[in-house]
């Protein structure tokens, strides 16, 4: 249908609405079928705000918290926390625009959007939907790559912290090669990846948070101990000092990467429409505003424990991973490196989730008599009664295949956090801030030019500069890699 609004009395602006974006009714090998749905024809929602926090938060509180110490660095005493500060309220404050979108027209009870590219459609048009949709989707499959890489990186740090303990001297060389633990690292994630739908993530998403919060506070306790002790670096008031080994244009390319760190610690939007999806109405909107505002204010709280206190314990040298090469007290390093790996298992499929059911969606449409397609095998559960699993040979093949292609990825192009960073800064400005803002303009019906919409846009200008100044340190940071290690990045 078409809905036609005024603006003013003069400009007429026609906004296509689609009709609701339901899955074709998949064929039950026991041909039960599901009983309890939801108004649109999908499963009835079971997620409230505590599970929406938990899945915001394992998102949102990655391995990289443990690079704040480093932003801080080099940003100093006085510009670091302020820029932490003012990109927790942005990304706040943005994605409470962004919960309104979930529904059309009305935000408590109109149309549903089922995921993020369909939101932006709804709200701005087909074009706009399918460029959402190639940042949103691109940036997930580079948050796998870098996800898997950073997990086996924490993998090898325990086999590492075990050879030492048994060989006694810390110079004693421990080396092994990576793939062993990616082929282990890929088959777990190919298992899980079989579960159905992000809101059935819950308990791994929950375990995954748990995880975040104890590594993360083993690097805060890391630092204490250093402080106590009184070994602690110089910090000073604005970060790192140029001098020998270190000029301007090196303090100002660092100053950009960092923010570009900061851009990537608070980019959690590209999966916000998705979490709300998962929530039991009415009034999912007011629910994810909460759920937005505990996820942001306890990650915030954590990444500033972490910086500043990481800071205050190395401070202009700390490095770009607060535990990395530290190994005292052993016990505590390796269980810090088990709860990253832990926590990155769940986080990969949190972020997948979407781009799972978007690909499903889209084939169970084109191929809808195709009974690989849809048709769902019901299996009966070993030690429960009248317990049904249901099985789909599509999902099982596509989800398989893709995290082959990201395993072997993560193999051959072991430098990709590097380019990670690029897409996280690229993809901040559209997905946290562009888009939300745009939504809600086209929403509101607001005038141009007029003081609100000046000051929208201006904040829209702010992020789309940091995000550039970002980009650019991103892709020095690629290239000087790729000259101080060309064979590492050829292989």
């Amino acid at each position: 249908m078409t809905i036609t609004t005024a603006n003013n009395g003069n400009d007429v602006v026609a906004l296509r609405v689609q009709q609701q974006n339901l899955e074709p009714k998949r064929s039950i090998g026991d041909g039960t079928g599901i009983e309890d749905l939801a108004d649109d024809g999908k499963p009835r929602r079971t997620g409230s705000t505590l599970t929406a926090s938990a899945h915001i938060i394992t998102v949102v509180i990655g391995a990289g918290v443990l690079s704040l110490p480093w932003c801080i660095a080099q940003l100093g005493w006085v510009f670091g926390p302020i820029a932490l500060a003012i990109f927790a309220y942005i990304t706040f404050y943005t994605s409470s625009l962004l919960a309104d979108c979930y529904r059309y027209p009305d935000p408590g009870s109109g149309k549903r959007n089922y995921n993020y590219s369909e939101a932006v459609g709804t709200f701005l048009g087909q074009r706009m939907k399918i460029a959402c949709g190639i940042i949103q989707y691109v940036n997930l499959f580079g948050y796998s790559v870098a996800y898997t890489i950073a997990g086996v990186g924490s993998m090898v740090a325990i086999f590492k912290a075990s050879c030492f303990n048994k060989r006694g001297p810390r110079n004693t060389p421990c080396t092994i090669s990576n793939i062993p633990f990616m082929i282990g690292f890929g088959i777990c994630e190919l298992i899980l990846s079989q579960i159905p739908n992000i809101n059935e993530l819950t308990l791994l998403s929950t375990i995954a948070t748990l995880m975040s919060f104890t590594y993360s506070s083993i690097g805060v306790l890391l630092s204490i101990n250093k402080i106590a002790k009184g070994n602690t670096g110089k910090s000073t008031l604005t970060g790192v000092e140029i001098g020998p080994g270190f000029s301007a244009a090196d303090k100002v390319w660092s100053t950009f990467s960092a923010i570009g760190d900061l851009e990537l610690a608070f980019s959690f939007s590209l999966v916000l429409i998705e979490i709300q999806d998962t929530m039991k109405g009415p009034a999912e909107n007011k629910k994810m505003k909460i759920a937005n505002l505990i996820s942001v204010t306890v990650t915030t709280v954590f990444y500033s424990l972490c910086g500043c206190l990481g800071y205050a314990a190395y401070g202009n040298d700390a490095p770009g991973n607060m535990i990395s090469g530290v190994y005292d007290p052993m016990w505590l390093v390796v269980l810090a490196n088990v709860c990253i790996v832990v926590h990155l298992v769940g986080a990969y499929q949190v972020f997948n989730q979407p781009l799972y059911a978007t690909i499903e969606s889209w084939s169970s449409k084109k191929w809808e008599n195709l009974k690989f397609v849809n048709h769902d095998y019901s299996v009966s559960i070993p030690g429960f009664k009248n317990k049904k699993c249901h099985i789909n040979m599509f999902k099982i093949v596509w989800r398989s295949c893709y995290v082959i292609v990201v395993t072997l990825l993560a193999m051959v192009v072991p430098y990709f956090n590097d380019i990670l960073a690029f897409l996280g800064a690229t993809g901040y400005w559209p997905l946290t801030i562009y888009f939300p803002i745009a939504m809600y303009i086209s929403r509101k019906e607001i005038k141009k030019y007029s003081l609100k919409w000046i000051l929208l846009q201006s904040l829209s200008g702010f992020c789309l500069i940091c995000s550039i100044a970002a980009a650019c340190g991103a892709v020095r940071g690629i290239s000087k890699s790729i000259a101080s290690n060309p064979l590492k990045a050829k292989s």
